[in-house]
């Protein structure tokens, strides 16, 4: 009974919830027939029958008599609403759902810009790991930037600083070792190329020897369609070669000079890459070019050099214009990286998310920068209700926190709100806070969620949460909370609700 009270007295809101349909069975256990209805009615959980509800009994009541009379006790019910059953991101997304059939430009690609270097661009420390987290956090496009080295060795560094060095065999032997651990879709490995032609043969040989079966070195037009793109699918245990010429098969790197050009005159295995400026400019002035332009090429977008700490833009924009390879500094944290990891969390984490159908089909003519998209929209009600067991500061100081809602999707899509704050409370701060959100274009957002601590005129960062909208569960949810490094909070997490249509 002691148990029963401390559960009640943390959570009154998943009490009410639970009393509210026991009480509706007609007793104080909630019979299978009244979960059913509870998942029927507030879960939005259609498919579920009554075989679903005998099942979470099973899974989650522990009180035997409860079991045998197919009932669920409130601490049942309490298990069921903290486990991944009640989890706000889609279970079904945590594997691969997607169809994977489709040519390689039509999905977004987890990449890494200057994946070596675990610190900013000028005196950062180049190491083996960088690539083996990256590879570990799904990431499908590894940089390489490789230069001669001493004793015919060529070495992987940032060009021109201080940065150190390691051997391009090694970074080669690595990725080797890791790259289907998590994903066993292709990996790009792009080379940035500064060497002379005699250690170029040496890359070359490093790569066929290590590599060996897993680089991809040729074409595969037995089994895709003639001047098309192959899928992910075509060849998984594959390693594509974006330089060196005789390696080269699908990701041949040419040089951007307009879309009537690329029209003319780009090969469906060639691709560009360009620097943020450049792309930012061009999404401002020719984002539907941009978009059809991505429909049968890859792009490839990389960070400003002047961003020698090591920051990040922010890659919605160019997702926004089916940009597949949108590469960013894994070492950094914030913001931009935070909404990658919530990009590709989608789809089991393998790296590849198919993009969305209307920057794949030629004839809709999607402009992100416009204000009616001829799509369904997307009316969101989600409400913060509670929080619990927030992280307390090394002070010891108990928070005053809030919660910030971000919507992060095209510009018109974009916006954010937050909750009232609650004085001094980090472990059950209570909000009920309702918000309502018009979004135009769903099947591109991602929704934010962020605890900070008020402290006075500015706030400071607690954990956040981000998933796809299309990733979002309906009903009564739970929202993990992960630390600015991308780490587990657990068991600090956020209660909602939400409904859209």
């Amino acid at each position: 009974m002691k148990k029963s009270k401390a559960l009640t007295s943390r959570r009154s809101e998943i009490q009410n919830i639970y009393q509210c349909y026991s009480s509706s069975s007609g007793g104080n256990t909630l019979a299978a027939s009244a979960l059913l209805r509870f998942l029927h009615m507030e879960q939005m959980e259609a498919a579920a029958n009554q075989e679903t509800a005998e099942g979470l009994i099973d899974r989650y009541e522990i009180e035997e008599t409860a079991k045998e009379n197919r009932t669920m006790t409130f601490e049942g019910f309490y298990r069921y609403m903290e486990s991944k059953d009640c989890r706000v991101f889609d279970q079904i997304h945590t594997s691969v759902y997607q169809d994977m059939d489709q040519p390689l430009c039509h999905y977004f690609i987890s990449s890494s810009h200057n994946t070596y270097l675990t610190g900013d661009q000028l005196v950062g420390k180049s190491t083996l790991d960088a690539y083996v987290s990256a590879l570990r956090r799904g990431c499908r496009c590894l940089e390489i930037d490789c230069w001669d080295g001493p004793g015919a060795e060529p070495v992987v560094y940032h060009g021109h600083t201080l940065t150190s060095k390691i051997l391009f065999k090694d970074v080669i032997a690595t990725v080797e070792q890791h790259a289907f651990e998590v994903s066993p879709y292709p990996v790009i490995l792009s080379l940035e190329n500064h060497c002379t032609p005699t250690q170029q043969d040496v890359m070359a040989h490093y790569l066929t020897s290590i590599l060996g079966e897993k680089l991809l070195a040729t074409s595969l037009d037995l089994i895709t369609q003639p001047g098309q793109l192959p899928s992910p699918n075509k060849k998984k245990a594959a390693v594509v070669a974006e330089t060196l010429s005789n390696l080269v098969v699908y990701t041949k790197s040419v040089k951007f000079h307009s879309f009537g050009h690329a029209r003319e005159h780009q090969q469906y295995y060639e691709n560009t890459s360009l620097g943020e400026k450049k792309a930012h400019k061009l999404v401002k002035t020719s984002a539907p070019d941009f978009v059809q332009h991505n429909m049968g090429f890859i792009t490839r977008i990389y960070p400003a050099g002047s961003r020698t700490l090591s920051s990040n833009y922010n890659p919605q924009e160019f997702w926004n214009v089916g940009s597949q390879l949108v590469a960013l500094n894994f070492q950094s944290l914030g913001l931009p990286m935070d909404l990658n990891n919530g990009r590709f969390q989608d789809n089991g984490g393998c790296g590849y998310v198919l993009k969305p159908f209307f920057l794949r089909a030629k004839q809709w003519g999607f402009n992100p920068n416009g204000y009616r998209h001829n799509l369904k929209p997307a009316h969101l009600l989600l409400k913060v209700i509670s929080g619990s067991n927030l992280p307390v500061p090394r002070s010891g100081k108990a928070l005053d926190p809030f919660v910030r809602v971000e919507i992060h999707s095209v510009h018109s899509d974009s916006c954010r709100r937050h909750t009232d704050t609650v004085r001094h409370n980090s472990l059950s701060p209570r909000w009920d806070s309702a918000m309502n959100f018009t979004i135009s274009v769903p099947d591109l957002s991602l929704i934010r969620f962020t605890v900070r601590d008020q402290t006075g005129l500015t706030s400071e960062f607690i954990g956040q949460y981000t998933l796809p909208f299309t990733s979002m569960k309906k009903g009564y949810r739970w929202v993990p909370l992960l630390s600015r490094e991308g780490y587990s909070l657990d068991p600090a997490s956020l209660f909602i609700f939400i409904w859209y249509s």
